[in-house]
């Protein structure tokens, strides 16, 4: 064997280290990075179960004292029963903008009533729902940085080079639809003074 062949081999068998060293340094970034989409979104879809299970006892806590307000009170109860978690993470975003707007709406009337607001089981309750609004909030940032995080690593060489022969494709985001972004109505259904009425 010649030096420079014996050279050339050297050089072959190093852009081949080097090639497969990249190939799955990038496999092992990409998958690792799928891996946090799916985590973040499960933290998501548990904070989504916990409000959709919370709702109910909210909505009935409330029905009794402000059975002037039942067009608000049909509104939480169906927006909470569109959300299905098998819908994909568009639909389901959606779904909770939709679900957040009509329990701040919700939010908006009992604080109009006193007498709802000093409920001691409302209270408790209006503040768990608030508290799992914040969390759904908190989680939805968390799982989109995340898919930005994902959606930019496959974009990028060398991982746009090798993402059809992998199936890497871009995640959704969790976000707000156009029409979801509009200001929830929180005029009362009620005059006056039926609200004073008990």
């Amino acid at each position: 064997m010649t030096p420079v062949s014996l050279a050339a081999a050297f050089a072959l068998v190093l852009v081949l280290a080097v090639a497969g060293f990249l190939a799955v340094t990038t496999y092992n970034d990409v998958v690792a990075l799928r891996n946090r989409v799916t985590k973040a979104w499960a933290n998501v879809d548990v904070a989504l179960r916990q409000r959709h299970d919370e709702l109910p006892n909210y909505v009935d806590a409330v029905r009794g004292l402000m059975a002037f307000e039942k067009d608000v009170l049909a509104e939480v109860t169906a927006r909470r029963a569109a959300y299905s978690d098998r819908d994909p993470i568009p639909r389901q975003a959606a779904t909770s903008e939709a679900t957040s707007a009509a329990v701040r709406q919700l939010f908006a009337v009992v604080e109009r009533y006193p007498e709802v607001r000093s409920a001691a089981n409302v209270a408790s309750l209006q503040a768990e729902v608030a508290r799992l609004e914040d969390l759904i909030a908190d989680r939805r940032e968390l799982y989109n940085d995340q898919v930005y995080r994902y959606n930019t690593r496959i974009a990028q060489v060398p991982a746009s080079l090798v993402a059809g022969l992998f199936g890497w494709r871009p995640e959704p985001f969790f976000t707000a639809g156009g029409d979801d972004l509009d200001r929830p109505d929180v005029s009362l259904g009620g005059t006056e003074q039926e609200a004073a009425e008990p």
